[in-house]
């Protein structure tokens, strides 16, 4: 374990800032004292989406898009850490818009990666996914699985992970890649598994879904976040590929269970073709090799499974579950 970059006073961007993942990371480096400067994706009304809570005067809101070179280039100016988070994240929606996941995920990427190329920039963090491993051929799976495309937005990935690859070796950009295993947490779109399945059980038993014997290394979203900061900051990990997963995979059909158990409910499923992925598409396994996180930035305890869903379920419905569980 090498000893961390402290952040205190420093410019740091964040892109896709005003999302999911992206507001967590921007609060883990409020909270470490660092400057930050957050790309949020341009609309009319200009909405900072999941940051609109926070009023810090070291985070400066820039509206706008990685996929314009120009905003790329303004943006990253005077910055010496970049965590590059803007990205279309949805499978499904990959079937039907491939060259949106191609624009904005491998594209923007290289834009992003132009511009930093000429900065004297301490670490350019990207933000990859486990889907690139595709179904595991073993497990639990380290950073040196073979990489498979089972979907548009996996192949996205890879490409984008490329791109960051050789502008590490041919321009010098001190890159880190990181494949998270599947987040969830609080201000998660319904469309992901979990809240989809919560949002569903407040309404009724019965749950429309696709696939449920599917096995996934989920990880709550603080966790992640706290370990994206953490290896931003680890000397140690420049030019290296790392996961971060929990070790542990559980099927969507035992998440359930533990909703409903949460919930008070017995939950019935029932299976829905429109949700289902391409037979060769499926994903059926992923559990998460985090040793090499480990060696990089120390023992890392993630937030019991049970304690993130009962967060989540509070944070959907508006419930509280304190007591039900340490939350």
């Amino acid at each position: 374990m090498t000893s961390p970059t402290p952040l205190a006073g420093r410019p740091v961007v964040v892109t896709g800032a005003g999302g999911f993942l992206g507001s967590h990371v921007v609060e883990a480096l409020l909270q470490r004292g660092a400057r930050v400067r957050a790309l949020v994706r341009y609309t009319s009304g200009k909405n900072p989406g999941w940051l609109a809570h926070i009023d810090n005067p070291d985070l400066e809101l820039v509206y706008g898009d990685v996929r314009d070179r120009e905003c790329a280039t303004a943006l990253v100016k005077g910055a010496e850490i970049v965590f590059h988070l803007a990205s279309l994240i949805s499978v499904p929606h990959s079937y039907e818009q491939p060259e949106a996941h191609l624009t904005t995920n491998v594209h923007g990427t290289h834009n992003l990666l132009a511009a930093c190329r000429d900065l004297p920039l301490d670490r350019f963090v990207y933000i990859s996914s486990s889907e690139v491993y595709g179904s595991a051929q073993y497990e639990p799976i380290d950073e040196r699985h073979p990489l498979v495309s089972q979907s548009p937005y996996a192949a996205s990935k890879i490409a984008a992970e490329k791109l960051c690859e050789s502008f590490s070796c041919s321009f010098g950009v001190p890159v880190t890649v990181v494949r998270p295993f599947n987040l969830y947490g609080p201000r998660q779109s319904t469309r992901a598994v979990i809240p989809s399945i919560i949002s569903q059980a407040l309404s009724s038993p019965v749950l429309h879904m696709g696939d449920t014997s599917t096995r996934r290394d989920f990880n709550y979203v603080t966790d992640t976040a706290r370990a994206l900061v953490e290896l931003a900051c680890c000397p140690g990990a420049e030019n290296e590929v790392v996961n971060i997963g929990t070790g542990q995979a559980r099927s969507i059909d035992e998440t359930i269970v533990l909703i409903g158990e949460l919930l008070g409910t017995e939950l019935v499923v029932r299976r829905d073709p429109a949700r289902m992925r391409p037979q060769r598409s499926e994903v059926t396994l992923l559990r998460a090799d985090s040793s090499k996180l480990h060696g990089l930035v120390g023992p890392f305890s993630p937030t019991p499974f049970e304690t993130g869903l009962a967060r989540v379920i509070e944070n959907v419905s508006g419930r509280d579950l304190h007591g039900v569980y340490d939350v």
